[in-house]
């Protein structure tokens, strides 16, 4: 027998607009119309206003992203029994570790009783960033075959978190020679220092 559970693990982020390409062209060109009309059947564009490239189609992130010192950092994990056959025993920890040290993150420390095929065990981790550099998410799960074989396997997602704004000052003394100070309607007055 074959067990397979499939571990899937997201960043949960904001989702962006989608944004169209935009291709037109006059009505004594070649195409005449036809690219005008493509853009206004287009499902993704804002009816009235095709040619200003707004979306009103909302894309999930294609990849993890930037993360910044001080976001929570939120994660959906998901472990999805894809074979024919209960297991049992399931257990699914998420921990963040950093150069300092090793959090554990799951929402729950309880091995769930069984898994039956076609099922999912859901969870969603948050943790406030408080330091920059290297992170790694070690997603484990661990479960009991029917025949009572312990299986176990884990996964890494390495990530970066950098400064949200780095500010750099310089001074410098300026030497102002003269202020103008108003003196009436009729004109400035100066006065050296």
């Amino acid at each position: 027998m074959v067990y397979f559970l499939i571990f899937a693990v997201m960043r949960l982020t904001k989702p962006t607009l989608f944004t169209n390409v935009l291709v037109t062209c006059e009505e004594r060109d070649l195409p005449g119309g036809l690219f005008n009309q493509l853009m206004k059947d287009d499902p993704s564009t804002v009816k009235g206003a095709e040619t200003l490239m707004l979306g009103e189609m909302l894309t999930l992130p294609q990849n993890f992203g930037n993360i910044f010192l001080g976001e929570t950092f939120s994660s959906y994990i998901s472990v999805h029994n894809d074979s024919n056959q209960v297991v049992k025993d399931i257990l699914v920890k998420a921990d963040l570790q950093t150069s300092s040290q090793r959090l554990n993150l799951s929402a729950s420390s309880a091995a769930v009783a069984e898994l039956k095929p076609d099922c999912c065990i859901d969870d969603v981790i948050h943790h406030e960033v408080k330091e920059i550099g290297t992170h790694i998410l070690v997603c484990a799960v661990s479960y009991t075959t029917q025949t009572g074989e312990k299986m176990y396997f884990r996964k890494f997602f390495k990530f970066q978190v950098l400064k949200p704004l780095d500010v750099k000052t310089k001074f410098y003394n300026a030497e102002v020679r003269a202020v103008c100070i108003w003196a009436s309607i009729f004109g400035y007055l100066w006065e050296e220092f």
